[in-house]
């Protein structure tokens, strides 16, 4: 097996400087790191795990409880905050179990914090987190007794409110209200119907329509549903990217144009949102600063586990080619 040693001993350097290199750390000249890592490569180095913990007392592990495979938003911030903590040294390790049963395995790897996505975050044992690994909590701010990252969903919504209000839309839907509870879906649903209150604006029961799920063909089938209406609303706002994709599909069987005879408003700020077949006007916070908000505070709770704190975005608007003023009868 190749150590520390047979890299010291090929780069003319000492096992501190190649124990520092690996660690990325800047003590050691940029060219020295980058000769050690190529040597390292080279050699098909691997680190000892349990040697690295006896000396740091950390697992370099992160866990993440993670609340669906299915979902491109959150594959797509868990696949940004992995990157995040890869960069400073720390692993990854997913599961889908539930929340109790998830932190117990962690506990049992000794992983150094435990992140909890919101929409299952009320599911939390009232002492989990405690003592040895500290717990991030991404939504539910307020209501958790962790420190939490969290996005103002409410302020989201009613910026897409007013964004079809202003452009003259009076016949608004809303689509994403699933039939499990979900305290981050609940929160977006209830400030559309409050803007809606405070516009004039009519907001009956079949503007939110149920819906089985979150996924794209929860989407189609909601839209499906919409279309039927008569008169046809004029804008729909989705609660995720992913049911975007099924509105889009559902619109375009129809025979109907996005914005020509609807705007479409996405909640979820990502890249794949401009790059859908019509680019999307969306509202959220960008999902790159969201994930190193996330990994820059599970590092610092690392450092320091009874640190506490919340941190709140506020979303922003981004207007592209999907909102337009509503056509003329």
């Amino acid at each position: 097996m190749v150590t520390i040693k047979d890299i010291a001993e090929r780069a003319g350097v000492s096992f501190s400087t190649v124990s520092k290199a690996l660690r990325n750390s800047p003590l050691v000249r940029h060219e020295t790191k980058q000769k050690i890592l190529a040597i390292a490569e080279e050699l098909g180095y691997q680190p000892n795990i349990a040697a690295r913990r006896l000396v740091s007392r950390k697992s370099w592990a992160v866990g993440v409880v993670w609340p669906s495979v299915e979902r491109t938003a959150l594959s797509f911030l868990i696949t940004r905050i992995n990157a995040h903590l890869e960069r400073h040294g720390y692993a990854t390790v997913l599961s889908i179990n539930e929340v109790k049963s998830a932190i117990d395995v962690f506990r049992r790897f000794q992983v150094d914090a435990i992140l909890v996505f919101g929409d299952r975050g009320d599911e939390l044992p009232p002492e989990s987190g405690r003592g040895r690994i500290p717990m991030l909590v991404y939504g539910t701010a307020g209501r958790s007794p962790y420190p939490t990252v969290d996005v103002n969903r409410k302020r989201a919504i009613r910026l897409a409110v007013r964004h079809l209000a202003e452009l003259g839309h009076t016949d608004m839907v809303y689509i994403g209200r699933p039939a499990q509870h979900d305290l981050l879906q609940e929160e977006k649903l209830a400030a559309f119907r409050q803007e809606m209150a405070e516009l004039g604006l009519p907001c009956p029961e079949d503007a939110m329509p149920h819906m089985a799920g979150m996924e794209v063909h929860d989407g189609y089938i909601a839209a499906n549903t919409v279309l039927e209406r008569h008169p046809r609303p004029t804008a729909i706002i989705s609660g995720s990217i992913d049911l975007t994709r099924g509105i889009l599909r559902a619109v375009a069987e129809a025979g109907l144009s996005v914005p020509r005879d609807l705007s479409v408003v996405s909640y979820d700020n990502m890249p794949l949102a401009a790059e859908l077949d019509v680019p999307m006007t969306v509202v959220g916070v960008d999902t790159e600063t969201l994930a190193g908000a996330i990994a820059n505070m599970l590092i610092a709770l690392i450092d320091r586990p009874d640190e506490t704190g919340n941190v709140t975005f506020e979303p922003e608007l981004v207007v592209r080619a999907s909102t337009a003023p509503p056509a003329r009868p």
